[in-house]
């Protein structure tokens, strides 16, 4: 199919008109100018936004399935993100045992290996556990957290880390140097969170090697003007890359700001975070293992503590930019091209030849219209 007369995201901004051609799952050609092959539909979006596929680096669930329930529900994420806008995803595990968690990974691996025709790419598995620490335990499992050593990394992965994209751990676990490092050299993105750190410690990761702070602020000493933690530690260290869940609920508008102003599209990592809840109607699911009750679009273990979200990605960009007053242009950033570079990922979350589908379009009022593929 051929897409003319798009007002379309490219390098950061936004350029009218383009052309764009897509077929067989991804881009094929950008240009100002594209003439239709023969019998090619043609779309004709008279200046509506044509924005990349959102790419989602921290999500554990979608319409009553769970990355830790395995292959199955890695599919049916997979399709249902789609129709969403989704065009890649790290599904994300939960502190479980070693034997649940390596389900867990097997299941993204078959679905990297064998993806869905019409389902948003799986880039690889974030583990979200298990080297927390107790204190900033959030709706994961105490029970399972552990120091981090690569004999328990390996047996969480069945002794091999293809498939494996993303780490998050709490940098003053013992052993944390040498694992941050190790995972480092592997390929594995290392992030920061649900951890007591103070802010000297969080530039010291940084030093070994950790580029990304997992939901910041959230499970995480709060900011202070004399101990700023790791949220002021995040926000001032170029290096690190910060998570944001732009829910209205997790974080308020003035501090999604706050965030942005200091890190920039370039380093703001829009997330879900969200559960199994998120895509149906409100009731009472799981997640990790505890019962979740979900309320007036917030999710909550049955003691009031945060549990996920039940967000989308769209519905993320719409906050940011109707509820937050963030920049359109970077809006867009923080939801598809910021979250693949967090992770080394070039080619989803953008409109360049060889992305993966779908594509958005969105109206003048930045409302989403639906996929383009």
């Amino acid at each position: 199919m051929l897409i003319i007369n798009a007002k379309a995201y490219l390098d950061g901004a936004f350029v009218y008109p383009t052309c764009v051609r897509v077929a067989q799952g991804m881009v094929q050609a950008v240009s100002s100018e594209l003439s239709a092959l023969p019998g090619e539909e043609v779309l004709d979006l008279g200046g509506d936004y044509l924005l990349p596929g959102f790419v989602d680096v921290h999500i554990h669930g979608y319409r009553a399935h769970d990355t830790m329930e395995g292959e199955a529900s890695i599919r049916s994420m997979s399709r249902d993100l789609y129709e969403q806008g989704v065009a890649a995803f790290l599904p994300t595990t939960m502190s479980d045992s070693p034997a649940n968690t390596l389900l867990a990974v097997d299941g993204a691996r078959e679905v990297m290996a064998n993806p869905e025709t019409r389902g948003a790419k799986v880039l690889g598995v974030h583990m979200e556990a298990p080297f927390l620490t107790k204190e900033k335990a959030g709706a994961q499992r105490k029970r399972y957290f552990c120091d981090p050593s690569m004999e328990r990394m390996m047996a969480m992965c069945g002794g091999r880390l293809d498939g494996v994209k993303m780490i998050t751990l709490a940098p003053e676990r013992k052993g944390a140097e040498e694992f941050i490092r190790a995972m480092t050299a592997a390929g594995v993105t290392v992030s920061l969170g649900h951890t007591v750190a103070d802010a000297e410690l969080t530039h010291q990761a940084a030093d070994w090697g950790a580029t990304h702070v997992t939901h910041t602020f959230n499970a995480q000493q709060p900011l202070n003007h004399r101990k700023p933690g790791m949220p002021g530690a995040a926000l001032t260290d170029d290096r690190l890359y910060c998570e944001v869940i732009a829910d209205g609920v997790h974080l308020h508008r003035d501090t999604i700001r706050l965030l942005v102003r200091a890190k920039g599209a370039q380093k703001a990592v829009a997330i879900t975070d969200a559960m199994e809840a998120a895509g149906v109607p409100e009731g009472r699911y799981a997640l990790g293992g505890y019962r979740v009750e979900v309320k007036n679009g917030e999710a909550r273990l049955m003691n009031g503590t945060l549990a996920g979200s039940v967000l989308t990605l769209r519905k993320a960009l719409e906050n940011l930019i109707h509820r937050f007053d963030i920049a359109p242009e970077d809006a867009v950033r923080m939801c598809t091209q910021t979250p693949a570079e967090s992770i080394g990922e070039p080619l989803a979350g953008r409109i360049i030849p060889g992305a993966p589908l779908p594509l958005t379009r969105w109206s003048a009022q930045w409302q989403m219209k639906g996929i383009v593929e």
